[in-house]
Parts: structure tokens; C-alpha cells; sequence
């Protein structure tokens, strides 16, 4: 790839790493307000559907799906619908930053799942790094239980779950249009949302209870789907531009904005033990992209 274009692609890949947590405070903010994790996670696909299918007529990209297809994109979008549930659950009562860094362990598991399932050549360094990553999570988890309890382990459904949303999405990506995808992904999930918000009317279920939003609780539904439609299509176009190798290291700059935010808007700021973890995790993670690259170049020559 050409520099300038990896240029933009690292600038894409940053871009996502500041929006990406706006779409967190969108939830949290709603969730706040007593707009149910299930209403707020459908909005998430109601709004990316309705953003998404204008994109994929003016790229003139197919919208027909072989039954494979169909299949395919229906298991991506329960993963990241699931995903996403355990996620805003999370963040209902903790704090945005200590959730994320949790989720985090989501490169490990992937690097596990990718050895056992597609037999991946992973060896024993990396092992070890996805060992102490899982060790920095805990200590992310352990003060968090003491203070919320087990809705603190909400991310880490989140993360196993979000490593099989990778998985099916790197099956996909070999024939299928990124952009496309998402679309698909998009309808499939709101299609997967409406029958239990339909069933879970009047229920009385305090997660899943659809309410009428009022106020400003409609800007922040919207917020949910339009801050992933934007971070992740600018995520998609990073890795366009650029290979992975150099956008991965950057995805861990996220943090800092989850940070900032969480700081800036809810007043949380992580604590000793956590900041600990969150280095653990991070440091780790870094550990195995080295890695990656060595195990990459001595494939190559």
C-alpha cells in the first residue's frame, strides 16, 4: 500500500477509536434515564439500517443474498446483538472505561478460538500473553464485583462474543463487500430484536420492557445507531487503506477516549487496580501484535 493511503487509513483508524465511545455514553445516557438495555440495543440496529441501506444504493452494491449469505449474516448480527446487550447492561452501573478495558480480552479469546477452529499457528509466547491479559482483566473485574457484582462480568460475555462476531466476520470477508455486510448485519439483527421487544411488551421486565422515549432520550437512541454506523464504517475504510498490522496497536488508543468521557460526563475515573489491569491487558495485547508481525515476515520469506 502506498503511504498516503496508509496515512488516511491510520486517520480512519483514530477516528474510530474517538467515536467509538460516544456510541457507550449515547447508551449509558439512555440507560440512565430508564430506556430498557433491549429498547436501546434494538434503536443500535434500527438507526444502522436506516443509515446503511442509502450507502449501499449510492455504491449501487447488491443487496440479494444467497441462502449461505442469509445464514451467515443472521448468525454475525445475533453475536453482535447478544454482544451488544451484555455490553449496555454493563455500562448501565459501571463505569464506561473499566467495561471497555474488560472487553479488551477479546483479541486473546480470538487468537484461542482461531487456533482451535481454523487451526491458526499460535505459539507459546502468545499463549503466555493471552495468559497475562486475562490476568489484567481480573484485576479490572475483581474490585468491580466487590462494588456492582456479577454485572460486572457483563463485558467478559461481551467479549467472548464479540471474538465469534470476528470470526463469522472473517468468513464473510472473503465474499462479501464490507459495507454490504454491515447492511446486512444491520436488518438481520433488527429483525432478531423485534419479535422479543414485541414479546416483552407489558411484560414488566426491566430489561427488555419497551418504553415510550421522551425527551431527550430520542437523541440519545439515535446516538446508539449513528455512533456505530460512523466508528464502524470508519473502521472499515481504515482497513482498506491500511493493513491491520499497523491499525491494530492503534485500537487500544480507544481507551483514552472512553477515559476522557467517562471522566468529562459521568465523573468516573478508573482507580489504582484498574489502571494496573488496563495496562496488563494493553501491554499484552501489544505483546501479541508483535508477535503477529514477527510470526507474518517469517512466513513471507
Amino acid at each position: 500500500m502506498a503511504k498516503d493511503t496508509t496515512l488516511l487509513g491510520i486517520l480512519l483508524m483514530l477516528a474510530f477509536c474517538a467515536l467509538a465511545p460516544l456510541l457507550d455514553v449515547a447508551a449509558k445516557l439512555a440507560a440512565e434515564n430508564g430506556v430498557p438495555v433491549g429498547q436501546i440495543t434494538a434503536a443500535r440496529f434500527v438507526v444502522q439500517t436506516a443509515l446503511m441501506l442509502p450507502v449501499v444504493l449510492v455504491m449501487r452494491l447488491t443487496l440479494r443474498l444467497s441462502p449461505r449469505a442469509l445464514a451467515y449474516a443472521s448468525l454475525r448480527a445475533l453475536f453482535l446483538l447478544v454482544s451488544t446487550y451484555a455490553f449496555v447492561s454493563g455500562i448501565e452501573v459501571m463505569p464506561i472505561a473499566d467495561a471497555l478495558a474488560i472487553v479488551f480480552v477479546e483479541p486473546f479469546i480470538l487468537l484461542l478460538l482461531g487456533r482451535w477452529i481454523f487451526g491458526d499457528q499460535v505459539g507459546p509466547r502468545r499463549i503466555a500473553a493471552c495468559a497475562v491479559g486475562f490476568c489484567g482483566a481480573m484485576l479490572v473485574i475483581q474490585p468491580s464485583l466487590a462494588v456492582f457484582g456479577t454485572v460486572a462480568l457483563w463485558p467478559l460475555v461481551t467479549a467472548f462474543l464479540f471474538a465469534f462476531y470476528m470470526l463469522v466476520t472473517r468468513a464473510m470477508s472473503a465474499w462479501m463487500h464490507p459495507v454490504t455486510m454491515q447492511f446486512h448485519t444491520s436488518w438481520t439483527g433488527l429483525l432478531l430484536c423485534l419479535p422479543v421487544m414485541f414479546l416483552a411488551n407489558g411484560s414488566g421486565h426491566p430489561g427488555l420492557d419497551p418504553i415510550w422515549p421522551e425527551g431527550w432520550n430520542w437523541l440519545w437512541l439515535f446516538g446508539v445507531g449513528f455512533w456505530a454506523a460512523v466508528s464502524h464504517m470508519s473502521m472499515t475504510y481504515a482497513l482498506k487503506y491500511a493493513p491491520s498490522a499497523t491499525l491494530a496497536p492503534l485500537h487500544y488508543s480507544e481507551i483514552v477516549t472512553a477515559v476522557i468521557l467517562g471522566y468529562l460526563i459521568f465523573d468516573d475515573f478508573p482507580n489504582r487496580i484498574t489502571w494496573a489491569g488496563i495496562a496488563v491487558i494493553v501491554s499484552s495485547g501489544l505483546y501479541i501484535i508483535h508477535r503477529e508481525r514477527l510470526a507474518a515476515q517469517i512466513r513471507r520469506a
